[in-house]
């Protein structure tokens, strides 16, 4: 560009014109340039502040204590599970929170998994024993808080460069398929409740459709192609088509092998057919999997008997026969926090809206919320208010800035 303009017909005072507006043009996009830099800078900067979210406050209040230890049972033993440090981890995250998020993770390593996540998965129950001892109550891990941790610790990692977060994620992974996942006939592989107790004989498991939501597993299989992330998936679609024919999930359904190649879903004969406290989490992930993943529509489709049922009676039910599609009972406030992103996908405005009305109420009560209301509150409410969502390869998307790069000084 400067030979074109230096060309020789250019008189000596035209050159001199020339070379101040291009000095003057040249400040200008330099001022540009530089406020828009600026600005970003300081947009950052806001952004990076943890984000306002009442709720995720109250339960830091009420149930986290200050060492990172998350308490939701009651009296006597005071009870901490992996669920539940799991599942405050992944609020810290979407609350851009790293402190918290490091505490929690943190108390996880040192207490339910004795500092060493190498070799242990984290124990399913903390807290205080008969003898007055504080210590692990229940041994055995709970999957579902595995691939939650996994999860946050990814997704931390991913949003905050912490290398050491994916690491210890990865380690949490091989411990899962060397301990979880069995290979079931006619099925696949399946992820198990946990590592022991689950296999009730050599053709038949017990399973938690609740403890499968399929945006986790798509994360899981984006940090490892060869993992067996994608069939437990597929394989979760099938269990949920094929263990609801009115609708309705159940609590536990267990796999029954019938030859070498063949298998199917039966009722659980110690847990019965009931949909309960933890069916309510499916249609909770089934509405928050991402419109692009391939069984979002058929999960739905399948889970249609709490559209027909909440159409009469305008609030979730508390119990559901899954075999009948008989209910009773009506659930807690935080089964229709649960439900807001189920009735959203589904465009049911009607009975979306009646979720709405029955939580605003709720809150302008002096009713003190429990541990697991709270939790399906902060899933439920946050994915109603955009405060995250998954993306079809189970990533979150976030509205705060990931470039902040926020570390644990």
């Amino acid at each position: 560009m400067i030979s074109r303009f230096s060309a020789p017909f250019l008189t000596p005072p035209l050159k001199a014109k020339r070379n101040l507006w291009i000095a003057k043009r040249c400040l200008s996009i330099g001022l540009f340039i530089f406020g828009v830099l600026q600005s970003h800078t300081v947009s950052a900067a806001l952004n990076c502040e943890p984000v306002s979210w009442a709720l995720w406050n109250s339960f830091k209040t009420s149930f986290i204590e200050a060492d990172g230890r998350v308490v939701a049972g009651a009296a006597p033993q005071f009870q901490s599970f992996s669920e539940g440090q799991s599942y405050a981890m992944v609020f810290a995250l979407i609350a851009n929170d790293p402190k918290t998020f490091d505490l929690l993770w943190r108390w996880s390593m040192v207490n339910l998994a004795n500092n060493n996540i190498d070799s242990r998965l984290p124990a399913w129950t903390w807290g205080k024993a008969e003898d007055g001892t504080w210590k692990i109550l229940d041994e055995n891990s709970a999957s579902d808080a595995d691939l939650w941790y996994a999860y946050a610790l990814l997704e931390a990692g991913r949003l905050w460069a912490r290398t050491d977060y994916v690491a210890d994620a990865n380690k949490i992974l091989a411990l899962v398929e060397k301990k979880s996942i069995a290979n079931l006939p006619g099925l696949g592989k399946m992820l198990l409740p946990g590592p022991f107790g689950f296999t009730l004989s050599p053709t038949q498991w017990q399973l938690n459709p609740s403890y499968l939501p399929i945006s986790l597993l798509r994360r899981l299989a984006l940090n490892n192609h060869k993992g067996p992330w994608s069939e437990i998936a597929a394989n979760t679609g099938r269990m949920i088509a094929n263990s609801s024919p009115k609708g309705f999930t159940p609590d536990w359904i267990n796999y029954q092998a019938q030859s070498a190649n063949t298998g199917e879903f039966i009722v659980d004969p110690a847990k019965g057919n009931r949909g309960s406290y933890d069916a309510i989490r499916v249609y909770l992930w089934a509405g928050m999997t991402a419109p692009q993943d391939a069984l979002q529509k058929p999960m739905m489709k399948a889970l249609y008997g709490m559209r027909e049922k909440i159409e009469i009676n305008p609030f979730p039910p508390e119990s559901v026969n899954t075999l009948t599609g008989s209910t009773s009972g009506v659930g807690p406030i935080g089964f229709s926090a649960a439900l807001l992103p189920y009735f959203q996908t589904a465009k049911n405005q009607v009975l979306l809206e009646a979720q709405i009305e029955r939580i605003k109420l709720f809150q302008q009560s002096d009713q003190t919320p429990v541990y697991y209301d709270t939790v399906l509150s902060l899933f439920g409410i946050g994915w109603y208010e955009k405060r995250y969502s998954f993306s079809s390869n189970g990533q979150l998307n976030l509205n705060w800035n990931p470039l902040c790069n926020q570390k644990i000084s």
